[in-house]
């Protein structure tokens, strides 16, 4: 509920500070004396888009404060906890415009920005009026109006609609990657089989290439190894020692004992001469290898090393890229499955959410039924009982909000065809239909201030005062702000303020004065005789409070 209202230094208000109260509060005043500086300030501080410029003139910059109460479960304060602003059970706003046009804004003393305040504004006012183009007369609102007049739960069909639309993304991007994968076929087979042909294992291209070089090598020195080989055997050195011996045992007897030290010397020298030969005969043995052998791995390692080149990678990387590229071969087998998997759950999400959005729409329009009932009831007292008000529900593209279009239309008298209420009905008319419709999807609307700005033109007698009881009735469950010429509504209020127009020393303002009982009779006696109030006018106002 909107509690008060100070003004500084916007248009031609110097200050002023309003305190409202529940109920129905009526704003009256002679015509240009500012009444619509009011709405006009109270729409700056919650941040709608209004005049560009309000700074009052001479003034170096304009200000308006708004503060609110908060019942617990107000749901200004799920924006309040989004908008990380603190919360308490008031709600102070302020807004300020400077003089060059920069506007800086506040909720709870802290800097906020505009559009946090116009999702404020959004729970907290709503402004009616004969053209209302931003509430009841838009019809892109008309749907979400009627739900909250059923109390229906769209939550199921939002739900629904998330899943259906995961499940067809989720559709896309596989059909996406099967196809992408397709083009690529016939290259990950052939490379895969290439692949798993050669079988390449990690560290294997450097093993081969030092087996390899072992062996070119082995064979630039295995010739000069063999050529000593056969030095030290029976041809060479080994057959003359044998000589020798021989020569050296056979002269031994008869040398008297000389040549036992050389005979022993001989000896221990075949002894060494035979280490020798098994030493060289071991590293031939070494040295011996298949003369294709070094063919077969050099094959094999020049092999490695061109597949490894094709697919641009590291020779000890080619066993990691092949099991990729086998996993993107997998995808394509196992693609037509998992693809037809998702098909199935795509079909059954939508099938899912067909049968939430139908659910939806037969309540909605059974809700349609029931909105256009109370409307009859509501538009008979207002003189308007031949009048009729259709909710239309149309087709519409399916989304997160269902299947339904949903229209208000009337047809102001019977037979008459049907059109949108800012298109068939007259000024006076528009105000009822406004008015009525909105005393229909208020109910339950605990904590919401609306405001009403000259609904009640162009009626007038029984009808204004039709008009005022509806406002009133209206305001036994929320704050209702009512700016008016009738003075059948007027003196229907609980709280009555007359804005007033004053100059002095030159300088145009503008004010707000609270009225008492006394005051309160003039007033309407104004609104009832004009200009010049007569006792008359007095006990005719009198008579319409007394009335109430």
């Amino acid at each position: 509920m909107l509690r008060g209202l100070e003004i500084r230094d916007m248009l031609i208000i110097d200050r002023l500070e309003l305190a409202f109260q529940p109920g129905l509060n009526v704003l009256t005043g002679e015509t240009g004396a500012g009444k619509s500086i009011l709405l006009d300030a109270l729409g700056f501080v919650l941040g709608w888009r209004g005049r560009a410029e309000l700074v009052r003139a001479g003034a170096e910059q304009g200000e308006v404060v708004a503060w609110f109460d908060l019942g617990p479960d107000h749901p200004a304060r799920r924006i309040l906890r989004e908008a990380g602003l603190p919360e308490g059970e008031e709600l102070i706003l302020r807004r300020v415009n400077s003089v060059d046009g920069r506007k800086t804004a506040w909720v709870n003393d802290r800097r906020t920005t505009g559009e946090v305040l116009r999702a404020l504004s959004d729970v907290l006012v709503e402004l009616h009026g004969q053209h209302d183009d931003r509430g009841l007369l838009n019809p892109r609102g008309h749907r979400q109006m009627l739900d909250a007049f059923g109390g229906l739960d769209t939550g199921p069909v939002r739900q629904a609609w998330g899943r259906l639309g995961a499940a067809r993304n989720a559709l896309a991007e596989a059909e996406a990657t099967l196809a992408a994968v397709r083009e690529e076929e016939e290259f990950l087979r052939h490379a895969v089989a290439e692949l798993d042909r050669l079988d390449p294992q990690p560290g294997e291209e450097a093993s081969l290439d030092a087996r390899r070089r072992a062996m070119q090598g082995a064979e630039k020195i295995r010739s000069d190894i063999a050529r000593a080989h056969a030095a030290l055997g029976l041809e060479g050195a080994e057959g003359i020692l044998g000589d020798a011996m021989r020569w050296l045992e056979g002269a031994a007897e008869r040398a008297g004992g000389a040549l036992e030290a050389p005979l022993a010397a001989l000896n221990r020298a075949f002894i060494e001469l035979g280490e020798a030969q098994q030493g060289v005969e071991d590293c031939l043995e070494a040295l011996d290898f298949n003369p294709g052998e070094l063919e077969l791995v050099e094959e094999r390692l020049f092999a490695i090393r061109a597949l490894a080149r094709k697919h641009g990678v590291l020779p000890d990387d080619l066993d990691g890229f092949a099991a990729d590229l086998r996993r993107r071969l997998a995808a394509v087998d196992g693609g037509e499955q998992q693809v037809a998997t998702l098909r199935a759950a795509a079909a059954e999400a939508h099938a899912a959410y067909e049968s939430a959005a139908d659910l939806l729409s037969a309540a909605r329009h059974a809700e349609a039924r029931r909105l256009d009932v109370a409307m009859a009831a509501e538009l008979a007292p207002l003189r308007m009982e031949r009048a009729v008000f259709r909710t239309e529900i149309a087709a519409a593209e399916p989304g997160p909000e269902g299947i339904d279009a949903v229209a208000f239309t009337v047809a102001t008298n019977p037979g008459a065809p049907a059109g949108p209420l800012n298109k068939i009905a007259s000024g006076g008319e528009l105000s009822r239909f406004l008015l009525a419709l909105k005393v229909c999807l208020t109910r339950g609307s605990d904590g919401l201030t609306m405001i009403f700005d000259e609904i009640d033109r162009g009626v007038g007698g029984a009808t204004a005062d039709a008009v005022g009881r509806r406002l009133r009735a209206l305001a036994e469950d929320a704050q209702v702000l009512v700016v008016t010429h009738s003075p059948q509504v007027a003196a229907l209020g609980a709280h009555h303020w007359r804005v007033e127009k004053r100059v002095a020393a030159g300088m145009t303002t503008s004010t707000v004065v609270p009225l008492g009982p006394e005051a309160r009779v003039d007033e309407i006696a104004r609104m009832v005789a004009g200009d010049t109030v007569t006792e008359a006018a007095r006990e005719a106002a009198r008579a319409l409070i007394a009335a109430t």
